[in-house]
């Protein structure tokens, strides 16, 4: 069969759709006007017009939301479906992955968790036999494949058969498959043979075989559910504490060979063991009194002499008590042959036997003598005593035996060779000649006629160009009669196991599934994993409990000791104990003969180019110095601290070196260095300053150097500023630091005026002194009026706190009321100005109207007439409006510009 992806879309079947596709919304739900789309583009299935969306009504509204609720709870079921399905799944790759990934205490756990389960399994059955598992052989295979990595495998799709996945047991090999795999197999089986051998093709039932034994199943027995092994429980739930695809139930199959007895296992895969019940029974000949025995193993031998009398009749059996038939007797004894001429020695087991003598007795008619080989009885009659015909057989006579029967002169008339004529020679003896009559004879495909012997047959040359069963090969035969033969050829395609090519004739369908096992050893060859041929590039090694032979690659005899496994070996960790030059000491580190380190790449020029190097090589690396701690004591003494090996010596220890220098006031600070024969010379100078306490005050040092007793009086003048801190004073130390406090705050005055300002925003007038300033300004403000004509002047300090105004007087409302006037005029020019421009317009709009000619003309000079009048009395008004709007503006000047009050 071809693998899972191949088939997919293939064969029959093929309507039978995926998970995937069960999900999807029918495609006429998809394309409905009112289901949730995305919008079409106006290109698209309306010729490029567009038009306005229809409102669904509340009917179609429902139904579509209904509908979408329907969809979108089917793919979440899907999706559900495919993710309890991926994350049950324990194929051998995961279980792989897992086993690799942990470390030997989880493995070991995972180890344990499966010794418990097939203990479970077993313990019905070890319980009957007082723990003894020699039974459990074969089973234990089984059950214990099920759990190793690569060993289920379906021949079919050649894949991993995983937890979850449904599978089907075969009776006769108990090989899995998947059911989706088993099922297509048995019907493309019953198909392509029924195509072939079936003339009412599809009514009789034909049965399929296994795909590995090839034990006939009839089409009844197609699996069509997914059962567990004992076929009790139908699906049977992934439990993670049983036997994958077992229902954990007592399997209660009947044993084989039937003894009466069930099995006692839980449901299991494999055969089931031999019976383990104990019953009483006598000795293989009867002879030993009965005694309790295994069921499986109950017949035994009592070892006394089985007595029976053999075939020959002459010996007893002289074999130790034993089942079934006797074996023929041993013994040679002197025997004669059938007739009773010759004696020899012989077996008793074959006491007939005849010699290669002829009879030669006389037969009954007393002339002739018998010409059989040694026989016993009575000898046959004589052939010539019975009655006898001519050659050609039309005349009978009943002549003695001493005379011969002549023939009878008549035509001969027996059919001849060919079947269509017959013997036109006179009566003779023996076979008649070959038929040579010349007819028309069709070939035997029928496409050509020809005048030959009858005796001959007659073959075209014509190449038959018919497909043969194998549907893969012309026949090709000269002259077929449309029965073309099978295909002879060897099928020669390669099996799904990608190794080996198929062995049989050329068929039609799938191949078998390949035959042959492959071992998959680990390293060192003592665990063994017999995997279907195909899956061992795929299947990693089995997990070994013995120890890694490899031998070691550095400078040890011997590599730690770990399992054998797949793969280079761990880097070694042991201590490297070679000795280091210069020392006496052993390097401590760990083995660093082989250590993975980052090569040093050329820059490749593009992608396209690949690394002549690999990006890391194993090379060794040389010891590191020693780190020994000696214990050593710096330069001056200080400390005794230890100090690797490879820098063994004295040293500085960093701090300062502490011995006192010349002045009497200090110690040598330099770091910590060596002194020759305790000569403090080779300290340092002290260049330090005067560091003794100054007065109370005094910022400046001593001008001396580091001297012995007290320091002299200070005469440097201090810099310092003054309490507004614009003035820079000069102060003599002596001074101000023997001053009292109202000395000190008349020093560092500079006697001018503050320069702070107040909250008002006016100048302190006070001269400079520390401190805030007092808020009683007595400068002089000016306070206006509203309308800014009057001003009056008043303290700072009073203005602020009885808060003075100053009112508005008659003159100040004259001014605001002639302002307001002279406004008032300026609004009014600009509303005449605006009647003059509509005038205009009227006017122009007029003046076109004048040029044109109506149909009465009466009328139009009457209207004419009219337009005059009105003309006239429009433009006095305007001059009237014109006076009285020059007359309000030179009264509006004259009180503007006019004299004041």
């Amino acid at each position: 069969m071809e693998p899972a992806w191949r088939q997919q879309g293939r064969g029959r079947g093929r309507g039978q759709g995926g998970q995937g596709e069960r999900s999807r919304p029918p495609q006429k739900d998809r394309e409905r006007p009112g289901a949730p789309a995305a919008p079409a583009h106006p290109a698209r299935g309306g010729g490029g017009k567009t038009s306005a969306p229809v409102r669904p009504e509340p009917e179609q509204s429902a139904s579509v939301q209904s509908k979408f609720e329907e969809i979108r709870k089917s793919n979440q079921a899907a999706a559900q479906r495919l993710v309890q399905s991926h994350f049950s799944s324990s194929s051998s790759d995961d279980d792989d992955d897992d086993d690799d990934g942990g470390g030997d205490g989880e493995t070991e756990m995972k180890d344990g968790k499966r010794g418990k389960i097939l203990a479970s399994t077993f313990t019905t059955y070890t319980d009957q036999t007082g723990g003894d598992v020699s039974g459990l052989v074969r089973t234990g295979q089984y059950v214990s494949d099920v759990f190793q990595s690569g060993a289920l495998t379906c021949l079919i799709c050649i894949a991993s058969v995983r937890r979850a996945q449904p599978v089907w047991s075969c009776c006769s090999c108990f090989s899995l498959f998947h059911i989706p795999c088993i099922q297509k197999w048995a019907r493309d089986s019953v198909f392509l043979v029924s195509s072939v051998t079936d003339e009412d093709f599809g009514q009789r039932e034909l049965p399929w075989p296994c795909p590995k034994c090839r034990a006939e199943y009839p089409p009844s027995a197609t699996p069509n559910r997914y059962v567990c092994y004992c076929g009790k429980l139908q699906d049977p739930p992934d439990d993670p504490w049983l036997v994958p695809h077992s229902c954990g139930s007592i399997c209660q199959k009947d044993l084989k060979p039937a003894c009466g007895h069930t099995c006692l296992l839980l449901c299991h895969p494999g055969p089931c063991p031999p019976c383990p019940k104990m019953v009483s029974v006598s000795c293989m000949c009867g002879k030993a009194k009965p005694l309790p025995r295994r069921c499986s193993n109950k017949a035994w031998s009592c070892q006394q002499r089985c007595g029976k009398m053999l075939p020959c009749k002459q010996h007893t059996c002289t074999q130790p008590c034993h089942a079934g038939v006797c074996d023929p007797c041993p013994r040679v004894s002197v025997q004669k042959c059938v007739c009773g001429r010759e004696e020899a020695e012989r077996p008793c087991a074959s006491p007939e036997w005849q010699c290669q003598q002829l009879c030669g007795s006389v037969l009954s008619c007393g002339n002739h003598t018998c010409e059989v080989m040694c026989h016993d009885g009575t000898c046959p009659p004589c052939p010539r005593s019975t009655s006898r015909t001519c050659p050609c057989g039309k005349t009978k006579s009943s002549l003695p035996c001493t005379e011969e029967v002549l023939p009878c002169g008549d035509t001969c008339e027996r059919p001849l060779s060919c079947g269509k004529h017959t013997c036109s020679m006179r009566c003779h003896r023996g076979s008649c000649e070959t038929c040579r009559q010349e007819v028309e004879k069709e070939c035997r495909c029928g496409k050509y006629r020809k005048l030959m012997p009858c005796h001959k047959e007659y073959l075209c040359d014509s190449k038959c160009p018919k497909t043969r069963s194998c549907q893969r090969h012309q026949c090709r035969r000269k002259c077929c009669p449309s029965n073309c033969p099978p295909c002879d050829q060897s099928c020669g395609r390669t099996l799904g196991c990608r190794n080996h090519k198929c062995p049989s004739v050329c068929h039609q369908g799938s191949c078998y599934p390949c035959p042959e096992t492959v071992e998959v050893r680990c390293v060192c060859g003592s665990s063994v994993l017999v995997v279907p041929c195909g899956r061992e590039r795929s299947t990693k090694p089995p997990r070994c409990k013995e120890l890694c032979r490899s031998p070691a690659s550095c400078h040890h005899p011997s590599r730690e000791r770990h399992r054998c496994h797949a793969g280079p070996c761990p880097p070694c960790r042991q201590p490297c104990q070679q000795p280091l030059p210069g020392c006496s000491h052993r390097c401590p580190q760990a083995c660093h003969d082989l250590v993975l380190v980052r090569s040093q790449q050329v820059q490749l020029a593009g992608p396209w180019e690949q690394p002549s190097e690999p990006a890391f090589v194993k090379k060794a690396l040389p010891c590191p110095p020693c780190q020994v701690p000696i214990p050593t004591s710096c330069f001056g003494e200080h400390e005794v601290s230890p100090v690797p090996c490879h820098r063994q010596g004295r040293f500085s220890c960093q701090r300062p070196c502490g011995r006192p220098l010349a002045c009497g006031n200090h110690t040598c600070s330099r770091e910590c260095h060596t002194v020759a024969d305790g000569n403090q010379n080779q300290c340092e100078v002290c260049e330090e300053g005067c560091a003794k306490p100054r007065p109370p005050g005094c910022p400046h040092p001593c001008p001396l150097p580091c001297h012995r007793g007290d320091c002299p009086a200070c005469g440097q003048m201090i810099r310092q500023r003054c309490h507004c801190k614009i003035s820079m004073l000069y102060v003599e130390c002596t001074k101000l630091t023997s001053a009292d406090d109202h000395t000190k705050m008349e020093l560092s005055s500079c006697h001018n005026q503050c320069p702070k300002e107040l909250s008002c925003g006016h100048r302190c007038k006070e001269l400079c002194h520390p401190g805030v300033c007092e808020e009683k300004c007595q400068q002089r403000v000016k306070v206006r009026c509203p309308c800014k004509r009057i001003k009056k002047e008043f303290p700072c300090s009073r203005s602020r706190e009885q808060q003075c105004v100053v009112e508005c007087d008659d003159a100040c409302r004259d001014q605001q009321r002639k302002a307001s006037q002279l406004k008032e005029a300026e609004q009014k020019a600009a509303q005449e100005e605006e009647q003059r421009k509509l005038q205009e317009e009227l006017e122009a709009f007029e003046k076109r109207q004048r040029g044109r000619r109506n149909k009465k003309r009466g009328r139009r000079e009457e209207q004419g007439g009219e337009q005059g009048q009105g003309r006239g009395w429009r433009r006095g008004l305007m001059f009237l409006l014109l006076a009285g709007a020059g007359a309000g503006l030179a009264a509006a000047a004259y009180f503007l510009l006019g004299p004041g009050p």
